[in-house]
């Protein structure tokens, strides 16, 4: 697929945003979904790169993406179903990568359940990301994530907020997470806070993280009180009521 120009980009969404103004919700916890897409529509059946695009821009007023609004989500580790591995498709926002992910969901579900955490694809044994976002985990003032190794999504929320947590005085950490040494980590009290980040997520509680036959509670189940500040501070950026110290915000007149 082609490239689309930073310019005509921003453009195109400040335009678009502008236009429909009015569609733009102001309760708390809503916002204006923008979703940048682009598909082929080359008039060819066949399996090749296609030669013609459309690269278009959807809105939509939105709430919170989790029908509890900004409560802990419980969450299953997935350790059969694999998403994505290095060398794939993992790392890019496609659809085919929603294909991957829905049969695993769905079980879930099922099983009361609100999202699944996937571990990688090679072995089955580090933490990636969750169907709708990045995953971090607190230990105490350290936040800790998955590296980006080709296999799960480089997020803007993912990067905003580990910006935000090293501006707040947070040590920030990047490595591999053993599933073993962090549910152990989270049963001895460790681990106390995990939350995902996403664009339509936000930021997002988890309260219980289960593997196995394994369900536990992270710190008191509650949202924590980092979670809460970096959901806090980055809204307020968004919403322009709190000072933006990165240059994020754009205003569109």
């Amino acid at each position: 697929m082609p490239d689309v120009q930073e310019e005509l980009f921003l453009e195109a969404v400040a335009k678009l945003v502008s236009l429909e103004r009015e569609w733009i919700p102001s309760s708390a916890g809503t916002s204006m979904y923008i979703r940048p897409t682009m598909i082929a529509v080359e008039p060819v059946l066949g399996v090749k790169p296609s030669d013609h695009y459309y690269f278009y821009i959807i809105l939509s007023p939105v709430g919170a993406y989790y029908p509890s609004g900004f409560n802990p989500i419980r969450i299953m580790v997935e350790d059969q179903y694999v998403r994505a591995v290095s060398g794939g498709t993992g790392e890019a926002k496609t659809g085919a990568n929603y294909a991957a992910s829905l049969k695993a969901a769905l079980e879930a579900k099922t099983k009361g359940f609100d999202q699944v955490l996937w571990l990688d694809g090679a072995h089955r044994r580090y933490i990636e990301e969750v169907g709708a976002m990045n995953m971090l985990f607190a230990y105490g003032n350290h936040v800790v994530t998955a590296p980006l190794t080709g296999s799960i999504l480089n997020g803007v929320t993912r990067d905003s907020v580990l910006k935000l947590a090293g501006n707040l005085g947070f040590t920030v950490e990047e490595r591999q997470i053993d599933i073993d040494e962090l549910m152990s980590d989270i049963r001895t009290g460790k681990v106390t806070e995990a939350f995902g980040s996403g664009t339509a997520a936000v930021v997002t509680p988890v309260g219980a993280l289960c593997y196995k036959e394994e369900c536990l509670n992270i710190g008191t189940g509650g949202v924590g009180s980092l979670t809460q500040l970096l959901y806090d501070t980055l809204t307020g950026i968004q919403n322009g009521k709190t000072a933006d110290p990165f240059g994020w915000i754009r205003r569109i007149d």
